[in-house]
């Protein structure tokens, strides 16, 4: 496995970053999480551009520009010889002292991870997951902007050991007013009344690449896709339940709280936008290859 770290390929075992670096210290950093189907990477753009917003919310220069960001993920992916895999991106804030004053952390540090991904076992697409809601609330909007997707997880992370306890894969996060924000690594969707439901961005929500991959495909199929508030009731009684995700992708959810959603079994709509999602990251995206890059570029 060859890593990338500011400018150079490492080894596996040679890949290291300082024990200043803050991103270490104090989780002072933005990441993304990318996924390669078939030697192209998917929405790599969408991905990176989003890696920039994280970090001009938290005031991090990131020492290269989104085309060379997208240039430095094709050519790890490149080195990786991957094909269908898994992309993490990571800036940290760099090396600096043990204060917490970022000032003395001169340049970013960039890092990119292109290797395999274990998805959820093949079952729970077929039979769905059951989930729990969490009692660690999210974090607030005014305090760590969900927005952000930030290094610093440890509100994700206590929602996943409750997750874990239950004997669950995942857990529902609700906001401070009791609606649910979303899961600890997914978003999440409702089918309520013929109407595909999901939680605003305002709520609390991640403003998922995946998410919104899906309602483009959901609004393809003429369903009516609404951002509202949702209740755990509202996902106990409703129709259908799924999650999203890069890595998750698109993943149904067959109980939650010990309450059957639907029929206890993934629902047609959630079928369609598996089947229509799939299709879609293996048939889209940005050539890892030079050769497929010319000819994306040349018509061919």
């Amino acid at each position: 496995m060859k890593i990338y770290i500011n400018g150079e390929f490492y080894d596996r075992e040679n890949a290291k970053i300082s024990v200043f670096d803050h991103g270490l210290l104090y989780g002072d950093g933005v990441f993304e999480g990318i996924r390669a189907y078939s030697g192209r990477i998917f929405r790599l753009r969408e991905h990176v551009e989003r890696l920039f917003k994280s970090a001009k919310a938290i005031l991090l220069t990131i020492p290269l520009s989104v085309d060379e960001m997208c240039e430095v993920v094709r050519l790890t992916c490149a080195a990786n010889d991957i094909k269908d895999g898994y992309i993490r991106l990571l800036v940290t804030r760099g090396k600096g002292s043990l204060s917490l004053d970022p000032g003395s952390c001169k340049r970013a540090s960039v890092i990119v991870i292109a290797s395999g991904i274990r998805l959820y076992p093949q079952e729970y697409y077929e039979k769905g997951l059951t989930i729990v809601t969490a009692s660690t609330m999210r974090n607030l909007q005014n305090a760590i902007n969900p927005a952000i997707k930030s290094l610093n997880y440890l509100n994700n992370i206590l929602a996943k050991i409750e997750a874990g306890i239950a004997g669950c894969e995942e857990a529902i996060m609700l906001n401070s007013e009791g609606f649910i924000a979303e899961c600890t690594g997914d978003n999440l969707f409702i089918m309520s009344e013929g109407n595909l439901c999901t939680p605003p961005l305002a709520a609390g929500a991640l403003y998922g690449i995946t998410r919104n991959v899906v309602m483009e495909l959901a609004r393809s199929e003429r369903l009516e896709v609404v951002e509202k508030n949702l209740s755990r009731y509202d996902v106990f009684v409703a129709d259908e339940c799924f999650l999203t995700g890069t890595g998750a992708e698109v993943v149904p959810v067959v109980k939650v709280d010990e309450r059957v959603i639907g029929d206890g079994v993934p629902g047609p709509v959630t079928r369609k936008l598996v089947a229509d999602y799939h299709d879609l990251t293996r048939s889209t995206g940005d050539p890892i290859s030079r050769e497929e890059q010319r000819g994306s570029r040349d018509g061919v």
